[in-house]
Parts: C-alpha cells; sequence; structure tokens
C-alpha cells in the first residue's frame, strides 16, 4: 500500500515541500529510502525502526520504499525522520491518515520522543506558501513554526501522544502564536562612556545612515567599548528584516524555544584568525552562511583590522556593495543575504602607540606603512566615515559624571531613519547607505557652494567615483539629522571630514 505525507526542507535559507512516498509491499524485508538523501537521511532507517518498535506499534515485515521527492534536488538532516514515521505507519493501517493539507517534520529518538530541528522557520514559510494548513512539528520547535503565520502548528512530544490525536483519542491542542520581547539581557549603555564626542557623533551618523565606520586610536583609547553600544542605539528591526536576520540563524541552529524571533540587531564580531570560509560561509556539499550573512541587517565588528587575513577582508568587498554572497561549490549554489554595518577599529601601527603624547612608539615611518599598507585601498574605499579616537585624559577618566544615554543618540537616530523610510516609501532603499544612483541625484542634489567644496576635496584628496558618491550619502544623513530637507555646504564639510583619517595621509 502507497501513502503520500508532505513534509518540508531546507535549501540554503529558503525551504521547499518534500512528499515522502512511503510503499509496503510484499517480499523479503527490507528497508530503503531514496531520493538523494544524506547520510542523515539514510540513517532515518533506524531511528524510525526503533521509534516505531517502542511506541507500541508493530515494524512492517515486508518491502518498504521511501522516496523523497522531488528525487532531483538532495536531502540533508534529520527532518524527514517524522513523515517516513507517519506513511509507513498509515499504509500499514496502524493509524488513520490521509489529510493532503497537512505536513509532518521532526527528527525521532530511539525511543519515539521527537528532538527540534534546524530550519523550522524557513521551512514554516514554505508550507504556507505550499497551501499546508495544519503544520506538526517537535514541540521546542513550536514556537518558532508559528512565526510564520497562517497556519496551525501542532506541538507534539512523543509518537504516541501523535498517534492518539490523528486517531482523535487525545487531540493535540495548537500552539499559540509566539509574542516574546527581546531577551532581558543588559545592553552597554554609551553613558558609560568617557569622552570622545567626536566619535560618538561619527557612530551616531552611522546608525543613523547604516554607513560603514573605522576607528583608528592607540590601546585603551575605547573603541572596542564604544562598537560594543552601537547596538543601543540602531533603530528596531522591522517585521519583515527581524524574519530575514531570524531564517539566517534558524538554518545554522541558533535559535531557541524561549526567543524563537530575533527582535534586537545582530551584532557578530568574529575573532581576526577567522578564515575566508568562516566569513563568507561554506562548506561541502551544501554552502552555509558565513558571518557577514549573521550580520544581516546588524553589525559586523571587527577589531584589531589589519590582523585578519587579507583573503578573509578581500571577501567582504562585494557583499558591501551589492547586500548579497553568491556561494558556488560543486554540489550548489547558494545566495545568502548579508546587508550588514560594518565596523572597524584598529591600531595606527603595529605596537599601536604610533603617534601618541607619551612618544613610547618605536616604529619607523615604513613599519607604520607596512602595517597599514595590510589594507587594500579598495577595501578602504568602502568604509564612509573614519573616527581617530585620541587617547584620553586624565580629566576625562576622573570625571564621573555620565554622559549622554543611548536612549537619548537612538531617539536622534529613529527621527532620522524615519525621515528616510517616508522619502524613499515601501519599495525604495532602507536606508541612506543603500541609495542608488537615482536616489543620489534626486536627493542629494547639490547648490553651487556645495558643488565647489566637492570640486575641491575631489582635487585635494584624490577621491574615486565611489568614495564621491559615499560622501553624498553621508550629508545626506547628516541633514537628516538636522531636519534639512537639503544638503547644506556645512553637511558636506563635515562628511568630507570623515571621509579619511591622517594615519592613511602619513
Amino acid at each position: 500500500m502507497l501513502r503520500k505525507i508532505r513534509s518540508l526542507g531546507v535549501q540554503g535559507i529558503a525551504g521547499y515541500e518534500v512528499t515522502a512516498e512511503c510503499d509496503l509491499a510484499g517480499g523479503l524485508p527490507n528497508f530503503d529510502i531514496v531520493g538523494l538523501g544524506d547520510t542523515a537521511v539514510k540513517e532515518a532507517r533506524e531511528r524510525v525502526r526503533s521509534a516505531i518498535k517502542n511506541s507500541g506499534f508493530s515494524f512492517p515485515v515486508g518491502r518498504i520504499t521511501v522516496n523523497l521527492a522531488p528525487a532531483n534536488l538532495r536531502k540533508s538532516g534529520t527532518v524527514y525522520d517524522l513523515p517516513i514515521l507517519v506513511g509507513i505507519l498509515s499504509a500499514g493501517e496502524q493509524i488513520p491518515w490521509s489529510d493532503p493539507d497537512c505536513a509532518f517534520v521532526g527528527e525521532l529518538s530511539l525511543s519515539g520522543t521527537l528532538r527540534p530541528v534546524v530550519g523550522m522557520l524557513p521551512m514554516a514559510l514554505a508550507a504556507r506558501e505550499a497551501g499546508i494548513q495544519r503544520l506538526y512539528v517537535p514541540a521546542d520547535s513550536a514556537p518558532e513554526a508559528t512565526l510564520a503565520e497562517g497556519l496551525t502548528v501542532y506541538p507534539v512530544e512523543t509518537v504516541r501522544q501523535l498517534a492518539d490525536h490523528l486517531t482523535g483519542a487525545d487531540p493535540i491542542q495548537p500552539a499559540q502564536p509566539w509574542s516574546g520581547s527581546p531577551a532581558d539581557l543588559p545592553v552597554p549603555d554609551f553613558s558609560e562612556v568617557r569622552g570622545q564626542e567626536q566619535v560618538k557623533r561619527v557612530l551616531e551618523i552611522a546608525a543613523a545612515g547604516g554607513h560603514n565606520a573605522a576607528m583608528i586610536g592607540p590601546p585603551g583609547s575605547g573603541k572596542s567599548m564604544l562598537a560594543r553600544r552601537i547596538p543601543s542605539i540602531l533603530p528596531p528591526m522591522s517585521r519583515r528584516e527581524a524574519l530575514e536576520a531570524t531564517q539566517v540563524h534558524s538554518v545554522l541552529g541558533l535559535i531557541t524555544k524561549e526567543q524563537p524571533l530575533l527582535l534586537s540587531r545582530p551584532f557578530r564580531s568574529p575573532h581576526h584568525s577567522i578564515s575566508a570560509v568562516g566569513m563568507a560561509g561554506g562548506g561541502s556539499p551544501f554552502p552555509k552562511p558565513g558571518e557577514i550573512s549573521l550580520a544581516h541587517h546588524g553589525v559586523l565588528f571587527l577589531d584589531e583590522l589589519p590582523e585578519f587575513h587579507k583573503d578573509v577582508l578581500e571577501v567582504l568587498r562585494q557583499p558591501m556593495e551589492e547586500g548579497t554572497i553568491t556561494l558556488v561549490r560543486a554540489a550548489a549554489s547558494e545566495t545568502y543575504p548579508s546587508d550588514f554595518m560594518l565596523v572597524c577599529a584598529m591600531n595606527p601601527c603595529k605596537c599601536g602607540w604610533y603617534g601618541h603624547p607619551s612618544g613610547r612608539c618605536r616604529c619607523n615611518p615604513a613599519d607604520v606603512r607596512k602595517y597599514l599598507g595590510k589594507l587594500s585601498g579598495p577595501l578602504l574605499d568602502r568604509i564612509d566615515l573614519y573616527a581617530e579616537v585620541p587617547a584620553l585624559e586624565f580629566e576625562n577618566l576622573s570625571d564621573r559624571s555620565p554622559g549622554e544615554s543611548s536612549a537619548a543618540i537612538r531617539a536622534r537616530v529613529v527621527q532620522a531613519r524615519a525621515i528616510q523610510s517616508r522619502r524613499y516609501g515601501p519599495d525604495g532603499p532602507a536606508c541612506n547607505a543603500a541609495m542608488g544612483q537615482e536616489e543620489l541625484s534626486k536627493y542629494c542634489a547639490l547648490d553651487a557652494a556645495g558643488k565647489a567644496i566637492m570640486k575641491g576635496a575631489y582635487d585635494h584628496m584624490g577621491l574615486t567615483a565611489r568614495s564621491y558618491d559615499r560622501i553624498l550619502r553621508v550629508a545626506r544623513t547628516i541633514a537628516d539629522l538636522d531636519g534639512e530637507e537639503s544638503i547644506a555646504p556645512h553637511h558636506l564639510a563635515e562628511a568630507i571630514q570623515y571621509r579619511e583619517s591622517e594615519y592613511f595621509q602619513r
């Protein structure tokens, strides 16, 4: 007897429908799973066999063939355990089941309990698009599945509980849609930072427009401390942004049942020993998202920038421009989102003290040039704002009065983002940093005084076409923070001031 059970799978960060076709026939006992499954899929035979026996059912004697359709797509993971089990029990008439509007997803333990699966949100979204109305998932994965909305999600704890529900003996109550708040974790506040008002201004502009920023200064000046407080001034994510960011984390198993939806913007800070694959993504046979995709709609913070391997830094260039990255491997090609805000911190030389008033630096100019020369021109050209972080004076450190709070800074950032949202509309760029040429021409037009300033900067600083556009985007953000309709000369002058650090001019 043949039974077709609907299920779901994940390819990249997108879900797709899979049908588990289970056929029971006479003959010598055999259990085959076909349909391009990986090792985890093949091992489902033993998990399903033990789960059936330990749940009080009898495992069919005969030839069992399971086909995971479409058979031309590679399947991976343990999500097909439950649909295979339901198909076998249904084909053997041990449970009555033939509802075409239901789908099953879940990993089985040998005892018949269900374990959570990765990628639940993409699969639930795919189920909704496929017209599936009822979705049976492990209980720990149910909160994540409810985020898709428009589905009735049943949290299943054991095979026996599922069987009692399908027979009508003991119905399972549908899971309630998850509605939570960000995890109650302490968030560092800018009020704790002493001095560095100019750097705070740069980071406020970066947050208001989604611009890339770099901080350069000696050790102990507060670069990392400032960077880790950036999430406290970023605007909240929209529902669409939260779902997109959560999908990336979901396929890597970084989502918990207590917090299935990312409500705070991601902040990723990989160590400088990370590989290019770890940064961009990859792996075999199915490439996985890397750090730049985990930072989607958030911040990618690179501390000690020159210490990163050159190939790691160079993979950032295309994603910084396009907001996506395509990983091409022999078995598959996947495109992942990578719309992140890059924040870097670095010392001015290898010892870190170049230009410090104490004079403790022993690096000669050639050493400094060699150290800074680790960073390529094309990468530096993609950074919008440079902030020099000087060593703190004693007066700043001894002053215990709190500085301006993150809440006050965030209020200005949110107001500036609201201006941008009204300007571009729902289908336009998300922020000023994402403006294309059409928006630049329309919203960044300069008057005669502005053109004169830009011409002087272009000739004196040797700007590229890319850096010219980035200055205009930053100036547009500064004008938005001031609530101005057009870019004034002082907005442009401030944007040019942040364009390049004097350390790269020495």
